[in-house]
């Protein structure tokens, strides 16, 4: 205006306008910059949220995997330990859930503090985290996945619990009975061990006794069988352990199967000797003799003699009884037994030996019987009998002759013992004798007598 330029209103109009101008964009400048700062700060904030959210997420996704890897697990248990062991194990995790769930819904939070957080400042998201591929979708998902799966754990577990107790019960209803048959087959064996060796009575009283036992093993028989049934059972439903009893079925079948050979063995033995003792004319207190000195020396209570105990049991029945305290069972004590050795000096020769046991044990198995024990003795207390019933048979064969000829023997015993007993016969002297006449009175007292032939 001090030029006095003619437009100098217009000019400093429009200088104006451009200093306003000027300053708008300043001021436009210092909104951008603020704005620009802000959106800065609330990136920052966003990629410290996708951080956390990473390194919340990782580990929980594992867990998740590793829950539903755990809740189809296939199980095998053999007992209702094992299973509860399970059930304690699945109802721990279960109290874990609430925990678990609110670290899910912590971390769904702040994913949803990132989306809160760009719809408010109008900042468009580009792409997912860039710090895991765990989507929040992914983590709802297999959440959901684990929700079911807990109840289903649930049903399967008690399941095998209810099939566990079932298992159980048949196990101790097995082991209930073969704890009480068990036994009772034991007993019943040493009793009738006990009837064969004490020798009550007289041999109809222990068969009578036997034949009682027989009965009552017979009537048994219901409780075996009903074993077996509760053995189907446990084999059907793959049992093949039983903690409750240390008998097993084939055991007990085994113990049973023995009993019943044991009672019918023992009454046949029983009705032998009977048969034995009448047929030989053995009696009662012979028996009794060698039924207490075959016990004597069978020392392991085994029902059979070893060579050397049927040996030691055949010397002791061959000497005085007066040399023996216990006169009435025939039984010596050791000491005895060896006093009376050395003063005899007496002993059995090993080839008499043998050809003794070649009788009593004819299939070489090294053990005596009874039975063949009472029929060795049998046949030794025939061939001892006295030089008089010896002579007395002769006699009759002779036709009451005091000599006998080699025509009459062969006529009258079998081909062996007539020429056996014509070449070992002296010639008979007496005066009413024949030609050719044998003495069989000599024959016979030199045979069953005193002196050996």
């Amino acid at each position: 205006s001090e030029l006095d330029y003619y437009d100098s209103p217009s000019v400093n109009e429009r200088c104006q306008k451009i200093c306003e101008q000027w300053d708008v964009l300043g001021s436009l400048t210092q909104s951008r910059r603020e704005a620009l700062e802000r959106t800065a700060k609330q990136l920052e904030s966003i990629d410290e949220l996708y951080l956390e959210y990473a390194k919340r997420a990782a580990p929980f996704n594992n867990w998740m995997e590793g829950a539903m890897e755990d809740l189809q697990d296939m199980f095998i248990v053999h007992n209702i330990e094992e299973i509860q062991g399970l059930i304690t194990a699945h109802e721990q995790f279960k109290s874990t859930l609430p925990e678990a769930n609110k670290e899910r819904e912590a971390i769904q939070a702040i994913q949803a503090e990132v989306q809160k957080i760009a719809q408010y400042n109008g900042i468009k998201l580009a792409g997912n985290n860039p710090y895991t591929t765990i989507t929040p979708k992914s983590i709802d998902s297999k959440w959901e996945k684990v929700q079911q799966l807990v109840p289903q754990r649930d049903q399967a577990l008690q399941e095998e619990l209810t099939r566990q107790q079932s298992n159980d019960h048949l196990r101790r209803q097995f082991a209930n009975q073969a704890n009480m048959i068990g036994p009772w087959i034991q007993n019943k064996m040493e009793e009738i061990g006990r009837i064969s060796i004490e020798m009550n009575g007289t041999l109809e009283d222990q068969l009578a006794h036997l034949s009682q036992y027989e009965q009552s093993i017979i009537e048994y028989k219901p409780n075996i069988d009903q074993l077996e049934g509760d053995h189907q059972l446990i084999q059907e439903a793959l049992i093949f352990d039983n903690k409750y009893t240390t008998y097993t079925m084939e055991h007990l079948r085994v113990g049973w199967e023995q009993l019943l050979t044991t009672i019918a063995r023992t009454i046949n033995e029983i009705e032998n000797q009977i048969l034995t003792r009448d047929a030989k004319g053995i009696s009662q207190e012979q028996l009794h003799e060698y039924r207490a000195s075959f016990n004597h020396f069978d020392r392991d209570h085994s029902g059979v003699l070893q060579a050397e105990e049927f040996k030691a049991c055949l010397i002791s029945l061959g000497y005085d009884v007066e040399n023996d305290k216990q006169k009435r069972t025939g039984i010596m004590d050791s000491d005895d037994f060896r006093a009376l050795l050395i003063s005899t000096g007496t002993s059995l020769g090993d080839a008499e030996f043998t050809r003794i046991m070649g009788i009593v044990d004819p299939n070489n198995s090294g053990a005596v019987t009874f039975q063949a024990f009472i029929d060795f003795m049998s046949r030794e207390t025939t061939d001892t009998d006295t030089a008089d019933q010896v002579i007395a048979s002769f006699k009759i064969l002779a036709g009451d002759k005091n000599y006998i000829t080699a025509e009459e023997l062969r006529r009258e015993l079998p081909p062996d013992q007539a020429e056996y007993c014509i070449a070992r016969m002296a010639p008979y002297a007496g005066p009413d004798g024949v030609p050719g006449a044998l003495d069989y009175m000599s024959f016979s007292t030199a045979l069953y007598g005193e002196s050996d032939l």
